[in-house]
């Protein structure tokens, strides 16, 4: 069977089973509770593959798998060590029970809704709104990177009908059922990333000989300033720049509004410990294994498209290069592989977008006049929107490759989400001396911070000229998020001893929901 034939039947097969479950989970998003969070009931399999596969897209599998996997070879792996162990398996356990019990006590809904009702704020939470508003949007059009060159091996289509595929696929599901609907596709999706990246490694070491023979070959490639052997070893031929890596793809996480969304909704305690470990080793399979993959890039160096310099590669093209000796059915499931994986996240994207602009700014705009019916109505056409813009966005960047603004953009949107939004929401969690100005002083500092790298990457800006500290971080959008996020850890609690905060009646009554006394189980405590 050719491949083109093995991949029309398996997509046919995957978009009936995403489009069957959004139909059945209507039901279940008729009120906002329901549509945004599944109604709190989500079990611990569903949460768990909801986070991972918000987590991992084919921005990950495609674009950085091949672009870090190139820099430092074999040590990209750790990258998807730190996804697991720092990303899923710390994330879930500071952050996890903490955001389920606060955010129903305050009855919040979205991470500016949790910001306006912890530090009693409205301005906040619009401010929080617009933020999100502004670096989703640019991250969600990156998420059909790389679609073009995987379906490029297969079909001989446009690039504008895959992406519009998947926009109305995902429109679809999204708008009937909501977070239910997204969460159990998740579900699926992550089945199918799991198994995928298995047998897309299999098939790559097979093809070199088995792992011996490949890190050998490896081990020959010559990098500067080595006489051998710097892509296989233990920390890469720069343990500096991975260590920033590492630090802005696991870190970076606590700080998404999309990924921290996923704790509002599980269901119980005994959930968030399966979660936990559920999640862990989704993230250990899934991330350990597209940078462990894309390590074997340089293998492929005679195959890949360069830049213009005829040095650098095009790191969007070294994963699909890669793969176009494979045979026909591991092709087949890489393309699906990676449609669920951009699907996954871009639902989870949307649905955080459009739940956050209309109940942190379209009801207190109305004066909280909307019901339950008109509030769902408008987050499904905000659905519509941002994926229509996003798809828009894809199209023009694809058509007109010297327009680079968008490009740009995307590379900063992470660092400036968690660089504004980590420190405030963990400390908030935590810690009653918090102020408002320490969380304003952090959203300055993450977004300002970004938006100066995107100015200095968008006018090819030389930094050298700025001093050997500050021509090293904004050399790279991966550093400047890093001191984004680590910075912000610092400002809030210094801001905060220095300026007033919240009343102490108000705080202890937020605080009281973790003082509840629960029963559990002999088997959970002795006493």
């Amino acid at each position: 069977m050719s491949v083109k034939v093995l991949s029309v039947i398996m997509l046919v097969i995957f978009f009936i089973i995403m489009i069957g479950v959004g139909i059945r989970t209507r039901k279940k998003a008729r009120s906002v509770a329901g549509f945004v969070l599944g109604s709190r009931q989500v079990g611990p399999w569903i949460t768990a593959f909801a986070f991972g596969t918000s987590y991992f897209s084919a921005v990950i599998f495609v674009g950085y798998a091949g672009q870090f996997g190139w820099n430092f070879g074999l040590a990209s792996t750790w990258a998807g060590l730190g996804n697991a162990f720092i990303g899923s398996l710390l994330a879930w356990n500071i952050l996890g029970r903490r955001t389920r019990i606060m955010t129903q006590h305050l009855d919040a809904k979205t991470m500016p809704d949790f910001f306006g009702k912890r530090f009693e704020s409205v301005p906040m939470k619009v401010t929080a709104s617009v933020i999100v508003f502004i670096f989703l949007i640019p991250y969600t059009a990156s998420l059909y990177n790389g679609l073009s060159s995987l379906f490029g091996l297969v079909f001989d289509i446009p690039y504008w009908v895959v992406i519009a595929l998947m926009a109305v696929l995902t429109g679809f599901y999204v708008v009937f059922g909501g977070y239910m609907a997204t969460a159990i596709n998740d579900f699926i999706q992550g089945i199918i990333m799991l198994f995928g990246i298995c047998a897309v490694i299999g098939a790559v070491l097979v093809a070199n000989g088995g792992l011996v023979s490949s890190m050998q070959k490896l081990s020959e490639v010559e990098a500067e300033g080595w006489n051998g052997g710097a892509f296989t070893s233990f920390l890469g031929p720069d343990p500096l720049a991975l260590l920033f890596v590492v630090l802005l793809t696991s870190l970076g996480t606590w700080g998404l509004p999309q990924m921290v969304n996923k704790f509002y909704a599980i269901k119980s305690e005994d959930d968030i410990h399966k979660g936990t470990i559920i999640s862990t080793f989704f993230a250990l399979v899934v991330a350990g294994g597209c940078y462990f993959l894309g390590g074997f890039g340089r293998l492929y160096g005679d195959k890949i498209a360069y830049q213009s310099d005829g040095v650098t590669p095009l790191f969007d093209t070294i994963i699909p290069s890669m793969l176009s000796t494979m045979p026909a059915i591991v092709i087949a499931i890489v393309i699906v592989l990676v449609l669920s994986a951009s699907m996954s996240t871009l639902s989870s994207l949307v649905l955080t977008s459009s739940s956050t602009f209309t109940l942190d700014v379209i009801q207190p705009a109305s004066g909280n006049k909307l019901n339950e019916f008109k509030q769902v109505r408008i987050m499904r056409i905000f659905i519509l929107f941002f994926i229509l813009v996003s798809a828009v966005i894809a199209v023009v960047k694809d058509a007109h490759p010297e327009f680079t603004f968008i490009a740009q953009m995307m590379g900063v949107s992470w660092g400036a989400l968690a660089g504004a939004f980590l420190a405030p929401f963990l400390y908030g969690l935590y810690w009653k001396g918090v102020s408002r100005a320490a969380c304003y002083t952090c959203f300055v500092w993450g977004c300002g911070l970004m938006i100066v790298q995107m100015i200095v990457s968008f006018a090819a800006i030389d930094v050298t000229a700025w001093g050997p500290v500050l021509g090293y971080i904004f050399a790279s959008s991966v550093r400047s998020g890093v001191i984004a996020m680590v910075g912000s850890l610092i400002i809030v609690p210094l801001v905060s001893v220095f300026t007033a905060r919240q009343e102490k009646k108000s705080l202890d009554d937020m605080f009281s929901c973790y003082d509840v006394r629960v029963s559990v189980a002999r088997t959970e405590a002795l006493d």
